[in-house]
């Protein structure tokens, strides 16, 4: 899946993919994504009145962020939320600030890391008048970095993308189920934005 600023690259990446996987565009920000059985991904769509998203574009990801330190709390994941503060200190100690190709190639406010620094976590957003688009991404299992890099025509980043993040089931020692994941995290988000419009 590629960022909305990486349409141009389209008619070269399906070349390269030969039928391997399908390309779609998303119309969030942001580096290309792989999306598999490996990931889980959440969209929220909110009005611009809402309390998570009317305090400004980098404050918008907090409440997502720190919801997803939770959520991964009950499946044994230790992570954290980087604060903005710390993002300079964050991308020097990063192996993927290097990647500005890739969704999980850098580091964004509140984005989830593990306490070496690697990504667990992405966040991205899209706004217009009627609304905010909120969208993230956890990496529950491990990820195919290799068929990603050779489809954006970058295999030497491989290993910068495989060392600079990590999964849930990493981090947790044992699988995590992706559809069991995903009903826990819509039922916190549906009790949270509930109780943050109350």
């Amino acid at each position: 899946m590629l960022g909305c600023s990486q349409r141009a690259l389209r008619d070269d990446i399906e070349r390269r993919l030969r039928g391997r996987a399908e390309l779609t565009l998303r119309e969030s920000g942001g580096g290309a994504v792989l999306t598999g059985p490996w990931l889980v991904s959440v969209s929220v769509v909110l009005p611009p009145e809402h309390p998570w998203v009317c305090k400004g574009l980098i404050d918008s990801y907090r409440h997502l962020g720190q919801l997803h330190v939770e959520v991964l709390k009950a499946f044994g994941v230790a992570a954290r939320a980087l604060p903005p503060q710390e993002l300079p200190s964050a991308h020097e100690a990063s192996a993927v600030s290097t990647v500005s190709w890739a969704c999980f190639g850098g580091l964004s406010p509140w984005e989830l890391v593990n306490a070496e620094g690697r990504k667990l976590v992405g966040l991205a957003q899209r706004r217009c008048r009627s609304g905010v688009l909120l969208v993230a991404g956890t990496l529950v299992g491990p990820v195919d970095w290799a068929l990603l890099c050779d489809a954006m025509g970058y295999r030497q980043h491989e290993s910068l993308l495989r060392h600079g993040t990590v999964s849930a089931q990493e981090m947790a020692g044992g699988p995590i189920g992706p559809e069991r994941f995903a009903a826990v995290l819509t039922q916190w988000l549906e009790r949270e934005l509930l109780t943050s419009r109350a």
